[in-house]
């Protein structure tokens, strides 16, 4: 129940923002105060340099064994997934050149470490977010939010702000870091607002994580709010109140009964099939980065694992997996989801992204770079591994294996070379596999759509991976704000992409799985199904609305959805049409979602 306070002598001031966690919360306002910055720079004697490098590495201890407590805390009680969010921030803390290049201005410049430290930081996080990619832009967050917390360690400071909140509130910040967010008390913060932020930072991951209540990207809120204002805001919608109306305040009440209603409803949807009113089925599966996601799968009500991130388990460990690492994860996969289906999707590493022991040079756009199936057929060792693993684990005959970022045909037939040399190694080994494994092609870049045809006879199924397909067809960073208003779903080029990939699959006998967001957006899932996709695969969290829709959805409705869809004029006028769909069929859907 939403508390009605009494009567509010300011103004209700409203403000949208990006809402990355839903939910309802009221509450007063706790402002807190940006980190203050003292560093002082002082000159140093020769004699000064050991000691001045000495409270730098015992800093670096003090911060490493800080985030190693708070990525425990993290993975207690949220699990691996989340805490390896820290994972970077180790390897920040960690880093010999880093460490050595701060060591070496000491000893060059004979000043203390605070102004050496904050002016290495700032080189290389401003290196990063120069380039446009929201993969690297979130590393450069990441030192300097690393560097902040080794600097108020030289100051004997405490950066845990949130452990010192002592009553119920609202949290206002300029920004939140992951560890902040990691701090948060959920007894005390109801709820967060920040100036800065995006729907793809670690900190709106960590708050949907938490079910706490959150809206970002609100550009000046700390400018706004007071310390002890009453708050209101609704996560879903990104809306943010400050002072409101006892007419808000009571229309909200009402608004969180039924979303808590609407929620119980959904949750007893988790054993019923997803199937069209007239008999369409439509298999939900899952997405999955790590092992300890695989009991919520089944929890919320999908069936399988449509999209096995496989390089989880090469980012999170100190060297790179052995084959029988590889296989028991794999085995384990299988066996929890049998009978229903695993893929597992090939290692999608790249410049950007790269395990301990393997080296790679860097890249000014790892995104366009040596990634994913081209990493990996450079590397046939490293590739062979995992095919051999994949292969072992096949025994169950509910795997099959995809390759991430084809965009060629060359590409799938080497990979195939490959996996046929590895096949005949394990046969001459006798060691069990299913020859007759299932083969997929991630479709996520425009040149493979448009050589479907022609990758089809060497596969037995597409994925669609929207994310990417949308960013690469549009030329788009969606993590860039600059720009983030061009990625649309329902352009055009987009929809008759998938319209051509699902027609060529059918013509050959394949099925086509979309495991990218829009697979997830309850509003965009009737246009799937009506362009013909057979499968959607998702975070588990969004399984529950998925099926409603489908349950709800006539396939005849769908499919004349999306031949209107086809011949729109515009992205908003498709928009629309799933919008008015999703209104008329499932408006509690909306509820939830917008």
């Amino acid at each position: 129940m939403i508390p009605v306070a009494g009567t509010h002598a300011k103004h209700e001031i409203a403000l949208k923002g990006i809402g990355v966690s839903p939910g309802i919360a009221v509450c007063d306002a706790q402002l807190l105060a940006p980190h203050t910055d003292r560093t002082v720079q002082r000159s140093i004697s020769a004699d000064e340099i050991p000691s001045e490098i000495a409270r730098f590495e015992e800093a670096l201890i003090a911060t490493h064994d800080q985030i190693k407590h708070i990525q425990k805390q993290v993975g207690e009680v949220l699990g691996d997934e989340h805490a390896s969010i820290f994972d970077a921030h180790i390897l920040v803390v960690d880093d010999r050149t880093f460490i050595e290049d701060v060591i070496r201005s000491i000893k060059n410049e004979m000043v203390n470490v605070e102004p050496i430290l904050r002016a290495v930081s700032n080189r290389y996080a401003d290196m990063l977010s120069k380039v446009e990619d929201s993969y690297l832009s979130e590393r450069a967050a990441d030192i300097r939010d690393v560097t902040k917390r080794i600097l108020a360690n030289l100051a004997g400071e405490s950066l845990d702000q949130m452990k010192q909140i002592s009553k119920p509130c609202i949290v206002v910040a300029h920004d939140l870091s992951p560890s902040d967010t990691a701090s948060i008390n959920k007894a005390m913060v109801k709820a967060f607002i920040t100036d800065l932020g995006s729907s793809t930072s670690h900190t709106a991951i960590m708050a949907k994580a938490l079910e706490v209540p959150a809206v970002v990207g609100l550009h000046n809120i700390t400018a706004v709010a007071s310390s002890g204002d009453a708050v209101l805001i609704d996560g879903a919608k990104g809306l943010v109140f400050i002072n409101p109306t006892e007419e808000r305040l009571r229309a909200y009440e009402k608004r969180a009964e039924e979303q808590e209603q609407i929620l119980l409803e959904l949750d007893r949807l988790r054993d019923k099939p997803p199937e069209t009113k007239d008999g369409y089925l439509v298999p939900i599966t899952a997405n999955i980065e790590l092992l300890e996601e695989l009991d919520a799968v089944g929890a919320r009500g999908a069936k399988g694992i449509g999209l096995f991130r496989t390089e989880f388990l090469f980012l999170g460990a100190g060297s790179l997996p052995d084959e029988d690492a590889q296989a028991e994860a794999y085995i384990r996969a299988a066996e929890s989801q049998y009978p229903s289906p695993v893929v597992i999707r090939t290692l999608d590493l790249g410049a950007d992204k790269l395990p301990a022991g393997f080296e790679m040079p860097d890249e000014l756009n790892p995104f366009l770079g040596d990634r994913a199936i081209r990493l990996c057929l450079s590397h046939p060792d490293l590739f062979k591994t995992q095919l051999r693993a994949i292969l072992r684990a096949s025994v169950h005959d509910n795997v099959k294996m995809m390759y991430p970022m084809v965009s060629c045909v060359q590409e799938v037939m080497d990979a195939n070379t490959l996996l046929r040399q590895c096949m005949m190694e394990l046969s001459q080994e006798g060691v069990a596999f299913n020859q007759d494994m299932q083969i997929g092609t991630m479709i996520e870049v425009p040149s493979a759509a448009l050589i479907a045809d022609i990758i089809a006879p060497h596969v037995s199924f597409f994925s669609i991976g929207t994310n990417d397909l949308i960013q690469y067809t549009m030329a788009v960073d969606r993590g860039n704000e600059n720009v983030a208003h061009l990625y649309k779903p329902t352009h055009m080029a987009i929809i008759r992409l998938i319209d051509h990939i699902v027609k060529v699959s059918h013509k050959h006998g394949l099925w086509t799985c979309v495991c990218g967001q829009m697979a997830a957006n309850p509003q965009l899932v009737p246009l799937l199904i009506g362009l013909g996709v057979d499968e959607l695969s998702m975070s588990p969290s969004q399984a529950p609305l998925i099926k409603d829709v489908i349950r709800k959805l006539y396939y005849s409705a769908a499919v004349e959805l999306a031949q209107k869809a086809l011949v729109s004029s515009s992205a908003e006028r498709v928009d629309q049409l799933c919008h008015d769909m999703i209104a008329q069929i499932a408006p509690e859907v909306l509820e939830l979602s917008e």
